[in-house]
């Protein structure tokens, strides 16, 4: 059996559709059937991973190493969602205004919670790994523990992505970054208007 055979197979018995396929890998309807009709050797090594996460098997498996897949619960697969990539968040407009969502992408994510994409500016936060360029995950949410990253309004400026703290009426904004000219930023709630729209859950690199 070819590796398009292996792959077609195991999509039918799952029952899993090529449209719910091409969402999880960012493809289109049209690859995944050339996938199908025996075009696998095109396919990047770094997308066999995510296939066969899909497909409930192993690369090993798909690319025709191995014999046998692995039971159905050991990639259990997560229908992937339609979420839009916030350029910006800025006040006095509604959150997924048109001027702000500047293209879409797919999340596994779910439990019924509200998400968004926010495209990443600047380094403030590349300690953690998130990068300028880079896509966060954000599930709309409008309070966060302390020390969990977040996206928050500041008064009428643009939202800003940073730890948050709250010790009463005071609220730290703080920067996780290799560049020292980012420092905490500290305000009173008495004086700046401070709101958290969301909480961080998942950082990429991703070109839409």
């Amino acid at each position: 059996m070819t590796t398009g055979e292996r792959l077609r197979t195991l999509r039918k018995e799952l029952g899993i559709s090529a449209d719910d396929v091409a969402r999880a890998l960012g493809v289109s309807r049209a690859t995944v059937f050339r996938y199908e009709k025996g075009d696998i050797e095109k396919v990047p090594g770094s997308m066999l991973e995510p296939l066969a996460k899909v497909l409930h098997t192993t690369p090993a498996y798909l690319m025709g190493w191995e014999d046998n897949s692995l039971p159905a619960d050991a990639y259990p697969y997560n229908p992937t969602h339609r979420i839009p990539v916030l350029g910006r968040i800025s006040a006095g407009l509604p959150l997924y205004a048109e001027e702000h969502i500047e293209g879409w992408t797919y999340t596994e994510l779910n439990g019924g919670a509200e998400y968004f994409a926010l495209r990443v500016h600047g380094d403030s936060m590349d300690a953690l790994g998130i990068k300028d360029g880079y896509l966060v995950d954000v599930r709309r949410q409008d309070m966060v523990e302390n020390g969990e990253v977040a996206i928050v309004m500041v008064g009428d400026d643009e939202a800003t992505m940073k730890r948050f703290y709250q010790d009463g009426d005071t609220v730290t904004l703080m920067p996780q970054s290799t560049n020292p000219a980012h420092m905490p930023q500290i305000y009173n709630l008495k004086e700046t208007p401070i709101r958290v729209i969301g909480k961080v859950v998942k950082a990429e690199f991703q070109v839409l």
